[in-house]
């Protein structure tokens, strides 16, 4: 049998180096209430532009959520960044000591670092 080792890191000292790995992770970013008046002003634009042009409503119909780029990627992803860094979801604020999907241990660089190693 063969054994995986688990990475043990402590995520209350979590500080995002801007890897953007976790950026490029499909699934959905879902909008609370304020969130897309928050990001279109920040973009300046009207809130209904913002949403017909870079949301979609979740198939279960509950909340709008950033559309994504081919591949998965978001769509406000730059090759500098988050285009929207300073108003950012909270679900993105919150990544990953709230919430977390299987394996980032193993493509966040954070935590790749405080494992010391290069998976």
């Amino acid at each position: 049998m063969r054994h995986q080792r688990q990475l043990k890191i402590d995520l209350k000292q979590f500080s995002c180096i801007q890897c953007h790995a976790c950026c490029r992770q499909p699934g959905y970013v879902r909008l609370k209430k304020a969130e897309p008046d928050a990001i279109a002003n920040f973009l300046q634009m009207d809130v209904r532009r913002f949403i017909n042009s870079f949301t979609l409503l979740t198939d279960d119909r509950t909340s709008l959520s950033l559309m994504e780029q081919d591949g998965g990627a978001c769509v406000f992803l730059t090759e500098h960044g988050c285009r929207i860094q300073p108003v950012k979801p909270e679900q993105c604020r919150d990544f990953p000591r709230k919430w977390r999907f299987s394996g980032f241990k193993k493509i966040c660089g954070w935590a790749r670092a405080q494992a010391g190693k290069d998976l």
